[in-house]
């Protein structure tokens, strides 16, 4: 009779093996040898931009001026919206020059005697205050009502007699004596027209209503 053959009982009970910690599974499922590829997008590929850094502003398009530039061009923008900027006809540019120079001539011959050099001092800006009030039809006629009101304004100043004759020599003289002044001021309305006439095709050309 054939005896079964059985194995000898297990002395005590059998244990496993303790679990290792994560840092070991990790470093015991690497290769020696073998440096393990980080991750794209991390920290340390070169030239990845990290999200906490600032980013770079878009091609083509400017920074926000600060709040302290925007509000000082505010400020002169309606300071220059204040200031009077009237739009006057060529008939309306030839009376208002004509008009002030006569108060000039009538004031020079009270306070200084008629004084033919203050009297051409003070032309100089009504001449280019009449370039710069006149409309923008009418541009052409600064240069041409500027001398006449420098006339207008000598016949308070032109002594030499009573008569009409006396009068009108004296007008001429005054012309004649004063002549540089005169060509003076009507080159600063020429001027003055010039640089509007040019204003006024660039904004033409960019399509910007100007008057």
């Amino acid at each position: 009779m054939e005896q079964h053959r059985t194995r000898p009982p297990a002395q005590g009970t059998r244990r496993d093996p303790p679990p290792l910690p994560p840092q070991a599974g990790r470093e015991a499922g690497r290769e020696p040898g073998r440096k393990q590829p980080r991750p794209a997008g991390g920290p340390g590929r070169a030239g990845a931009p990290r999200s906490g850094g600032p980013r770079p502003a878009p091609a083509g398009r400017r920074p926000a001026p600060p709040p302290e530039r925007k509000a000082r061009t505010e400020r002169t923008a309606r300071t220059a919206r204040r200031m009077p900027n009237p739009r006057l006809t060529g008939l309306g540019g030839g009376l208002f020059s004509g008009v002030l120079m006569f108060g000039i001539g009538c004031l020079d011959q009270l306070l200084f005697g008629a004084s033919l050099t203050v009297y051409s001092v003070l032309f100089l800006p009504v001449c280019l205050l009449t370039a710069l009030w006149v409309r923008g039809g009418d541009l052409l006629s600064a240069p041409v009502v500027v001398p006449i009101a420098f006339a207008v304004g000598l016949l308070p100043m032109s002594g030499g007699g009573n008569g009409i004759g006396a009068r009108l020599m004296g007008l001429v003289t005054a012309l004649a004596t004063q002549v540089g002044w005169l060509y003076a001021g009507t080159l600063v309305a020429g001027a003055a027209i010039l640089a509007r006439g040019l204003r006024r095709a660039a904004a033409r050309r960019h399509n910007t209503p100007h008057s």
